[in-house]
């Protein structure tokens, strides 16, 4: 049964490979003081990932109800079900101003729509990566290669001021 317009994606589900979400999690130096928002969480990987490398508390957000279902099974066979909550919702009406960290991988122009609401929410010190794609004319603070990626991966990170 189709989802009603609502609540479709914008963009198919693909997964971040874990290479990328080892060294986006590193790029944003997660720790166990950070709330990691992850915005179209699919399957959940970077929130487990944090939350068991570095016990880091996690909020999944996706409009998809079947990602959402994955994801929840995922979180509690990592039994990380305690460190990780999941919503779903849309992305563009969500509030992040808990999160210390957000990861992206999103296409370019829906960062774009984002990037406002991400300026607006985050508290000075929080860290946004991105896999793949830019945020147009806000230049990252780093943008890394990875070099044995299986989809030469680039991540970007901007701190929030």
């Amino acid at each position: 049964m189709p989802q009603p317009a609502s609540s479709r994606p914008d963009i198919a589900y693909i997964p971040t490979p874990y290479d990328a979400v080892d060294a986006m999690l590193r790029l944003a130096q997660v720790s166990s003081h950070d709330v990691l928002y992850d915005l179209g969480c699919g399957d959940g990987r970077l929130l487990i990932r944090a939350a068991q490398q570095w016990g880091s508390r996690g909020v999944g957000i996706d409009i998809d109800a079947d990602c959402l279902q994955l994801a929840h099974r995922h979180v509690q066979a990592a039994g990380v079900a305690d460190l990780v909550t999941l919503q779903q919702g849309n992305l563009y009406a969500s509030d992040v101003t808990e999160a210390t960290v957000v990861m992206l991988y999103l296409l370019p122009h829906l960062n774009l729509r984002l990037r406002p609401r991400l300026r607006q929410q985050l508290r000075s010190g929080a860290r946004i990566v991105s896999h793949q794609f830019d945020m147009g004319d806000w230049a990252p603070d780093q943008q890394i290669q990875l070099p044995d990626s299986a989809e030469e991966s680039t991540l970007y990170l901007w701190k929030v001021l």
